[in-house]
């Protein structure tokens, strides 16, 4: 028996694209079907840009024709965002489109470091939650594609962002905990699975993040970088105006020459952010039993030297302590806890970090997004 047009159609009246209250057909979601002979080809166009809802839309639609059009049918869906007309005020204002400053949002700081696991995502999670708890406005974006965890830092694995309309307009509503905004490719993909991407389709998502997402108000955007110099730091300073950054690292040579390089990286003519400061992480180890004792497992003063050298800001150091691993394993940065020797130390580094801020705005013309296709020359002058 042959699969019908007019089949495929009544049974897509009973899917309801998310947050569109009508059927695909009555809200003429359904731009074209094709069937050859058991192959059938379903283009949609829906209202809500975020992964969940397009993965959503697509299984809707492979299961009721499977189910009750034909099971021998193969089916195939294309899943787009629908094209919408820019509202008034960005017509109006074009710095608030992509490429451009974005609304609400005061000030937007990369959080890098040149090498994995250097605590570049601890750093990040405490320093947001050191703002939230001086009174600042929140949001952080776990840029870091390919080994994203602000999702589990912040104990909302399970959360999925929701659809929100706003000026007409569908866009993500990132979750919150603690006082922040935070929106992660860890809501959307498999902990099971590895995220195989090239890094077209990495920007992308990212672009998804950045722009259809209903940030809001916010007076710091956190933005969580991948390790390394690569194309999502490209593709986020091509798309966002980034007002400074802050490289981590730890205290052994490895880690600094790599550090170096994404000072360098921010520093370099094309691209132009502002270096508000270096952090040292793992500082140093003191036992419990021996409070007044410092270990230098890694070496003394590296990224407080390295500092100097490249005459940057050092912004603070935090200790090698248990607890702050412990504390981001469940979801619950260790920035939280009242009267500690970890809150003092965030709080420091986020004072630091805010007074350079402070300086840079005053000394410095507002970042421009960068308008190059390559990152060659990132290597530091010797």
């Amino acid at each position: 028996m042959s699969i019908l047009k007019e089949d495929i159609q009544k049974v897509l009246e009973t899917i309801t694209a998310p947050g569109e209250g009508k059927s695909l057909i009555e809200n003429n979601n359904v731009k074209n079907i094709v069937i050859f002979g058991e192959e059938v080809v379903v283009d949609v166009e829906i209202g809500n840009p975020t992964l969940q809802a397009k993965k959503k839309i697509e299984s809707e639609i492979t299961k009721v024709i499977v189910e009750n059009v034909s099971e021998k049918a193969v089916v195939k869906v294309n899943v787009a965002t629908k094209a919408v007309e820019k509202t008034k005020e960005e017509q109006e204002n074009p710095n608030l489109i992509k490429g451009k400053k974005l609304p609400g949002i005061q000030n937007i700081i990369a959080i890098a470091s040149g090498k994995g696991g250097v605590g570049k995502s601890t750093i990040t999670a405490n320093t947001a939650i050191s703002l939230a708890k001086m009174g600042f406005k929140v949001g952080v974006l776990d840029a870091d594609v390919y080994g994203p965890s602000m999702h589990l830092m912040f104990d909302v694995a399970q959360e999925k962002p929701i659809s929100v309309n706003v000026d007409g307009r569908s866009k993500m509503k990132p979750v919150e905990n603690y006082g922040v905004k935070l929106l992660s490719l860890g809501f959307f993909t498999n902990p099971n699975e590895a995220v195989i991407w090239r890094g077209p389709m990495a920007s992308k998502a990212l672009n998804q993040m950045i722009f259809d997402a209903a940030w809001g108000e916010l007076d710091f955007l956190l933005i969580d970088l991948p390790p390394g110099t690569g194309d999502i730091h490209l593709s986020i300073v091509q798309a966002l105006p980034i007002t400074g950054a802050v490289v981590v690292s730890t205290p052994q040579n490895i880690a600094l020459a790599d550090a170096k390089k994404g000072v360098a990286m921010f520093q370099q003519k094309n691209i132009k952010v502002p270096v508000l400061g270096i952090v040292e992480n793992m500082s140093y180890f003191t036992p419990a039993e021996l409070p007044e004792n410092k270990y230098y497992i890694f070496g003394q003063d590296g990224a407080k030297n390295l500092a100097e050298d490249i005459d940057t800001a050092f912004i603070g150091e935090v200790p090698l302590v248990q607890s702050i691993r412990e504390a981001g394993d469940v979801g619950r940065p260790v920035a939280l806890q009242e009267n500690t020797v970890l809150e003092t130390a965030f709080n420091e580094i986020t004072k630091n970090m805010l007074s350079q801020l402070l300086i840079r705005n005053e000394e410095l013309p507002e970042t421009e997004v960068v308008k190059i296709t390559t990152m060659s020359g990132c290597s530091p002058k010797k």
